[in-house]
């Protein structure tokens, strides 16, 4: 059945994300524009690697902002089952824009680092990017927790990832840190800290990036739920009265829904009405254990014991 989320708790669904969101937009923007003004008239290839960070998140931001109002969008002919994938499709965008930054930063750090050991000497880093890079940890750090509380509030995998890409920021702005401190405090023979800091900070994107992708690209594959998801529905469809047994349970995400499908089996002497009342128990059992915006079709079979579908299922829907 289609999901029942209601028009209210749609509309406080977006308004959480796009308010969350946008509150992260306009910090990336300050923190990018500071960055990489600092970084270039400061002399700190980290500090600019970071600032392009920032521009990355910016531009996620963006994504985000763009793809949650289709995804929370009501199902239709075209989306029987929602527009869910729609969110997903948004954080598999994230990731791929963390692993391009993490390239193109990995290599310009590679290329002052080549300069240095060919006899070039750095440049001396200002102090004013420490200042910079200390505001954008604890900025970022902040982000990172306001938006995670958020998402997991309202079960948004595009708000939990935009999370992941601030803390991600958080930590590459610790590496900045160091290295651009390392470069001014400790002279010219460890100004090669700095770009060696913009390394590790693609190092951190990149992983980021990979976390992120992996849940998205298996939820566009179909991947089942976890097993211990799945063994709670198993449980959930046994419990209701009136189901002899079940098989061909089959589970996956589509954006923030849960879908579950499963054949239940019944007395074969009861007549359809009462057939119908025991699936609706099980989709309303199913809804209280996975929250309302869940997608279930349960299919009603009647049950023969003298049958091999005696045997209840396993969880994976293979009869046993």
């Amino acid at each position: 059945m289609a999901p029942e989320l209601t028009t209210d708790k749609t509309k406080a669904y977006l308004h959480t994300i796009r308010r969350v969101t946008l509150v992260g937009f306009w910090v990336n923007a300050v923190l990018m524009v500071l960055k990489i003004i600092f970084g270039i008239i400061g002399h700190s290839d980290a500090l600019v690697a970071d600032g392009v960070h920032s521009l990355s998140d910016f531009a996620t931001d963006a994504i985000v902002l763009v793809f949650v109002g289709i995804a929370y969008k009501s199902a239709d002919s075209s989306h029987p089952y929602g527009h869910g994938k729609f969110e997903t499709f948004a954080s598999l965008l994230i990731a791929v824009v963390l692993l391009g930054v993490a390239a193109g930063i990995g290599i310009a750090g590679a290329g002052s680092i080549m300069s240095s050991m060919r006899g070039a000497t750095l440049p001396r880093p200002d102090i004013f990017t420490i200042i910079v890079a200390l505001a954008s940890i604890g900025s970022k750090e902040y982000l990172y927790r306001y938006t995670i509380h958020a998402g997991k509030r309202i079960n948004s995998s595009s708000l939990i990832a935009n999370a992941w890409h601030h803390r991600s920021d958080a930590i590459s702005s610790i590496a900045t840190l160091i290295g651009v401190s390392a470069a001014y405090f400790l002279g010219s023979q460890w100004r090669i800290l700095d770009p060696v800091a913009s390394i590790i900070i693609a190092v951190f994107i990149a992983v980021s990036a990979i976390q992120i992708a992996l849940p998205s690209v298996n939820e566009l594959l179909e991947r089942s739920l976890p097993p211990d998801q799945v063994r709670k529905a198993a449980e959930t469809i046994a419990s209701v009265p009136g189901v002899m047994t079940y098989h061909r349970l089959r589970t996956r995400r589509n954006g923030h829904s849960v879908i579950i499908d499963s054949h239940i089996k019944v007395a074969p002497d009861i007549n359809v009405a009462e057939g119908h009342r025991i699936a609706t128990e099980v989709e309303k059992s199913l809804r209280n254990v996975f929250g309302t915006d869940i997608i279930t079709n349960i299919h009603v079979e009647p049950f023969f014991p003298s049958s091999s579908t005696r045997r209840q299922s396993n969880a994976t829907g293979t009869e046993r």
